[in-house]
C-alpha cells in the first residue's frame, strides 16, 4: 500500500517537531537549575518586577536564596546576591560569565557596542581593556593630569565657601566638579565653562542633560530586550530616546575629535594632552590587533566623559560605608553566560543573563552588623576596599569586566570627600531633621536620589585656607 506524498512529507515534519519537543522536555527535565518564581508564559517573570527592580530582587532573593533562577521574557537570568555567589560568577568562573547582552542600550547609544562596556567578549575587548589599563588609566597618565585634580578641587572649595551660610543643593557642586575634572583630563577643556565652550555644538546645560540621559538610559529596564517580539513597539520609547540622544552625541564627539584633529596637524614634535589625543594615537598604530576606527575613538570618548556621573552618588556619605547600603551601581551591569556550566551545584545554560545584586549583599546581616545603620567606624582596622578583591564591597565590579576607570574614580572621590569633611561644618537647614529625608532613589546604572539633598554648611578653618 502506497501512501500519498503529503502524506509522508506531513508525518515526517511532524515526527520531527514531536522529537524536538520531547528532547527540549528531557533537557529540561535533567537540568538542576537554581530555586525561583515559576514564570509565566510570555512575560516569565517580569511581572514581579516593580519600577526600582534591585529592590524587587532583593526581596525575591530573600525568599529564594542567593542563587536565583528568574526568567525576564523569553531570556532565562540568574541572580548572585551574595559573597560567595558573587565570588562565583566574578572570579570561578569569570571567563565563562564574561559576555555581555546586546541591549538596546548597547546598540544605539554606545555605536553598535564599540565601547568597553557593552563590546562583546573577544579580541576587540581584550585590546579595549589592554589599552585602558596600560595607556588610559595607567598610573603615569593618572599622576599627569593631578595639577587638574588640584585646580578644580580648589576651585570647589572656594565655590563653597561662598555659599557659607546659605541653602545649598549639594548635588549642583559635586556633579560640577566631577564633570570639569572627566571633561578635562578626556576632552581637554572644561564643557561647563561658558568661555572655553563659546564654539562648541553645545551649550553647558546640554552637556549636562546628555549625560544624565545617557546614564539614565543605560540602566533602564527596556522591554524589548527581554520579549523580542515587543521590540518593534518601543513601548517605553526608550529606543527612540536613545536614537535622539545618539544623533547629540554623535555630532558633539564629531566636533571634538576635529578641533584635536586641527591642533595636532602640522606639530612635529605633538604630545597627546588628554585621553582624546591619546585615543587619536593609537587610532593611527598599524600594530593593533584590531583598528581603532573613528567610531571606535567616539565610543571610548562618550564612555570617559560617563564617568562624571557616578561620581557625585558616591559622595553622599562616607565612602566605603555608601557603598555598602546605597552602592552606586545596586546591580552590577548584566553579564551573558558564554558556555553551559554549573554554579554551586545549579546548570546555568548558555546564552543565561547574569545580575549580581551588589544592594542585597550590602544588607546582608551575616556580613554587616545592623547594616540599614549608618556606621562608617565599622571599617577602623579593617583592611577592606573596593579595589574588587574583597566581595563585600563591589562599587566598580570585578574580574575581568570591573571598570578600567575605577583608579581615576577612587583619587578624584577621595580627595573630594577629604576636602568637604575637613573644610566644612554641614548641617541641614533649620527646622529639618534627618527623620524628614527622603532617601528614595531612582534607578539606573546608578541610583541617585529621587529628591537632591539641600544642606548648609559653615567654614571649619581660616578664611585664607579657602583661597590658596
Amino acid at each position: 500500500m502506497e501512501f500519498p506524498l503529503w502524506f509522508v512529507y506531513s508525518s515526517t515534519w511532524l515526527l520531527t517537531l514531536l522529537l524536538i519537543v520531547k528532547g527540549i522536555q528531557v533537557r529540561r527535565r535533567k537540568l538542576n537549575q537554581a530555586p525561583g518564581p515559576k514564570p509565566w508564559p510570555i512575560i516569565g517573570n517580569l511581572n514581579l518586577i516593580g519600577s526600582l527592580p534591585h529592590r524587587s530582587i532583593h526581596d525575591l532573593s530573600q525568599k529564594y536564596g542567593p542563587l536565583m533562577q528568574l526568567k525576564f521574557g523569553s531570556y532565562p537570568v540568574v541572580v548572585a546576591s551574595s559573597v560567595e555567589t558573587a565570588k562565583l560568577f566574578l572570579k570561578t568562573h569569570d571567563i565563562t560569565f564574561a559576555g555581555r547582552p546586546k541591549f538596546a542600550a548597547g546598540k544605539y547609544t554606545t555605536y553598535n557596542f564599540s565601547d568597553i562596556t557593552w563590546s562583546q567578549y573577544g579580541p576587540y575587548w581584550r585590546q579595549a581593556r589592554k589599552m585602558c589599563i596600560m595607556e588610559l588609566f595607567s598610573t603615569k597618565r593618572l599622576e599627569s593630569y593631578e595639577y587638574i585634580r588640584v585646580e578644580e578641587m580648589r576651585a570647589l572649595v572656594k565655590g563653597l565657601y561662598a555659599s557659607s551660610g546659605s541653602q545649598i543643593m549639594l548635588k549642583d557642586y559635586l556633579s560640577d566638579v566631577s564633570l570639569n575634572v572627566i571633561s578635562r583630563i578626556v576632552l581637554g577643556k572644561k564643557y561647563l565653562d561658558e568661555n572655553e565652550t563659546k564654539s562648541s555644538v553645545v551649550t553647558p546645560e546640554e552637556f549636562k542633560k546628555m549625560l544624565d540621559e545617557l546614564f539614565l538610559l543605560n540602566g533602564v529596564l527596556n522591554i524589548g530586550d527581554s520579549i523580542p517580539s515587543l521590540a518593534c513597539f518601543d513601548l517605553h520609547g526608550y529606543v527612540k530616546r536613545m536614537k535622539s540622544l545618539s544623533k547629540k552625541f554623535d555630532r558633539f564627539l564629531e566636533y571634538v575629535i576635529d578641533e584635536h584633529n586641527e591642533k595636532k596637524n602640522g606639530v612635529k614634535e605633538w604630545v597627546a594632552k588628554d585621553m582624546v589625543d591619546v585615543l587619536l594615537q593609537l587610532a593611527d598604530d598599524p600594530n593593533l590587533e584590531v583598528k581603532l576606527t573613528r567610531t571606535s575613538v567616539k565610543a571610548f570618548t562618550q564612555v570617559g566623559g560617563g564617568e562624571r556621573h557616578t561620581l557625585p552618588t558616591v559622595y553622599r556619605s562616607d565612602c566605603e560605608r555608601n557603598n555598602e547600603t546605597a552602592p552606586v551601581a545596586p546591580m552590577l551591569v548584566p553579564r551573558l553566560v558564554r558556555e553551559d556550566c554549573k554554579v554551586a551545584g545549579y546548570d546555568i545554560v548558555a546564552g543565561t543573563r547574569a545580575l549580581v545584586s551588589v544592594w542585597t549583599i550590602g544588607r546582608d546581616p551575616t556580613l554587616w552588623d545592623e547594616p540599614e545603620v549608618f556606621r562608617p567606624e565599622r571599617f577602623v582596622g579593617k583592611s577592606m576596599d573596593v579595589k574588587g578583591h574583597d566581595f563585600e564591597l563591589l562599587p566598580f565590579g570585578a574580574g575581568r569586566r570591573m571598570c578600567p576607570g575605577y583608579t581615576l574614580g577612587l583619587k578624584v572621590i577621595q580627595s573630594s570627600l577629604a576636602n568637604l569633611i575637613h573644610g566644612f561644618v554641614w548641617k541641614l537647614p533649620e527646622k529639618i531633621t534627618t527623620g524628614d529625608l527622603n532617601m528614595e532613589e531612582i534607578f539606573g546604572l546608578s541610583t541617585p536620589r529621587k529628591i537632591p539633598l539641600i544642606v548648609v554648611l559653615q567654614p571649619r578653618l581660616p578664611a585664607q585656607a579657602y583661597f590658596q
